[in-house]
């Protein structure tokens, strides 16, 4: 039989060593669902855990956004407009 461990989680000040980020820039990024996170609890004593795994996969596919909206302005040439003069 085959039995898996789980990941661990990490707490924010771990996931900020990762991602060269402040505590509380992961927190703010979290909340507002733009990095993956698991809010522990109700209210504003709110806990967040984050999984290393997760937080790799968000800046990888964030990076491919990014590079792939490079290369389309990249592709895209002004066009000169007729009847224009410089």
């Amino acid at each position: 039989m085959n039995i898996q461990t789980p990941e661990r989680f990490i707490d924010a000040d771990e996931a900020a060593k990762f991602l060269s980020l402040t505590r509380r820039r992961v927190l703010d990024l979290a909340r507002a669902r733009k990095l993956p996170g698991h809010p522990i609890g109700d209210g504003s004593r709110r806990v967040w855990r984050f999984r290393l795994s997760e937080l790799a996969a968000a800046v990888v596919s964030t990076q491919k956004i990014r590079l792939a909206s490079r290369e389309r302005a990249g592709m895209v040439r002004p066009q000169p407009i007729s009847g224009a003069s410089e």
